[in-house]
């Protein structure tokens, strides 16, 4: 369990940004640089695939 914990932590984090992102509270509080952050986490992934 503990060897998943990072992607637990990433998974989560990833679902909090995207209802936040749909909310428009990423935009309102001009934080919506977390999405791209997010975005450039998982291009590697989608490479790898």
């Amino acid at each position: 369990m503990m060897e998943h914990i990072g992607f637990i932590l990433f998974y989560l984090f990833a679902i909090v940004v995207l209802i936040l992102h749909f909310n428009g509270t990423l935009e309102e509080y001009n934080i919506e640089w977390l999405l791209y952050v997010l975005a450039v986490a998982v291009f590697p992934a989608v490479l790898f695939l």
